[in-house]
């Protein structure tokens, strides 16, 4: 690395000549605090908190019970979201698309239910799972008449159809959900 050389004492003066009416700026910003390690790993937990309570909201979708949807008893249980794609749900109904979570609920209560269905939803969204399967069985009919309902209340659903004989036929639903788009640099 070179050295600079020294400035002529005429180009020193000169400089100064130049620069005699600059006034030195008045510091108006506050310098930051610099916190202990202490106060960090206490900010760090409190970010984690709620990150976390906002991944738990997330999985824990509020279901109404109020809400009943029409269904033709007379044909299989299907459901399209208004603009959605009805070729998707003819999809599914012919077993094109393998569900890629499969969702038990036997043995569950109502409110149990739908706790493990909102979980479902949020982990196929963070996973990227296009298609799964609930089996709700048929039993009582609580759960294969509430889940159809609870599933058209969820905005992330496109839609949903009776599931194939090899998924769990009357006893079971496919889901379609809503994958957000993965913006591309290409």
């Amino acid at each position: 690395m070179k050295k600079t050389p020294p400035l002529e004492p005429s180009d020193t003066a000169l400089f100064r000549s130049e620069f005699t009416d600059v006034k030195p700026i008045k510091q108006d910003k506050i310098p930051p605090q610099r916190l202990s390690s202490k106060h960090k790993s206490a900010d760090l937990a409190k970010k984690l908190d709620r990150l976390n309570d906002v991944k738990q909201r997330n999985a824990t979708f509020q279901f109404s019970d109020g809400f009943e949807g029409h269904f033709d008893s007379h044909q299989p249980l299907k459901y399209v979201q208004p603009g959605a794609d009805s070729f998707e749900v003819k999809r599914l109904r012919r077993g094109e698309y393998p569900p890629d979570l499969i969702l038990d609920l036997h043995g569950l209560n109502k409110e149990q239910a739908k706790l493990e269905i909102a979980a479902l939803i949020y982990a196929a969204q963070k996973q990227h799972y296009h298609c799964v399967c609930i089996i709700h069985g048929i039993g009582s009919y609580v759960l294969k008449k509430n889940v159809p309902n609870w599933l058209i209340q969820h905005p992330s659903v496109k839609g949903f159809h009776q599931a194939p004989l090899e998924w769990g036929g009357q006893g079971a639903v496919l889901v379609l959900i809503d994958l957000p788009q993965v913006h591309s640099k290409y």
